[in-house]
């Protein structure tokens, strides 16, 4: 049974909602991250890095400089290197689900966080995630890896993922449904 669900889609499908809807709602104990955006007024300056235990770096900024760029946004590989491959390596030692939001060009930048997405999906650790949409060689292979199941996820089927997920994990009998949270299921 596959144990490693990714969601994929456009930007603004709603793929981290998503992934924070599934935490919810199930009663296991999660670690890893996700990324979420900088705003300094309507604009986007660059990208977070959040570990589900709390610990954060900028990931990615129109500020910095001298370091790779994706884009207008420079990416500070040491986030990568240090706080993301650091969760994910305890993540999977430590937790029953390893979230990895997400799997896409800034993160990849990193040669220790591809090294360390491969360690997690040849584990028997539940992992949910996301993973961008457009294709390389390195996405390409996690996207066809025997453990995955990829997911797309747009604005008709987003309210509906969750839910699907949720009962998906639940059949792997690592993880129940949360009891309390039974009332946010759509």
């Amino acid at each position: 049974m596959k144990r490693v669900f990714l969601l994929t889609g456009s930007p603004g499908s709603g793929k981290t909602t998503a992934i924070q809807k599934i935490i919810s709602r199930l009663s296991c104990e999660a670690g890893g991250f996700y990324t979420e955006e900088i705003r300094e007024g309507s604009r986007r300056t660059g990208f977070a890095l959040i570990t589900m235990d709390g610990r954060s770096g900028v990931l990615a900024h129109i500020r910095i400089r001298g370091a790779p760029r994706i884009g207008k946004y420079g990416v500070d590989l040491s986030v990568m290197d240090g706080i993301a491959v650091d969760c994910l390596t305890r993540a999977m030692a430590e937790k029953d689900i390893v979230v990895i939001d997400e799997i896409g060009p800034m993160e990849l930048l990193s040669k220790r966080f591809r090294e360390v997405v491969m360690q997690v999906l040849e584990s028997d650790v539940l992992v949910l995630g996301s993973i961008a949409k457009r294709r390389t060689d390195f996405t390409d292979a996690i996207k066809r890896h025997p453990n995955v199941r990829m997911v797309e996820i747009d604005r008709a089927n987003r309210e509906q993922v969750p839910t699907d997920i949720v009962e998906r994990i639940r059949k792997t009998g690592r993880c129940e449904m949360d009891d309390t949270n039974q009332g946010e299921r759509s």
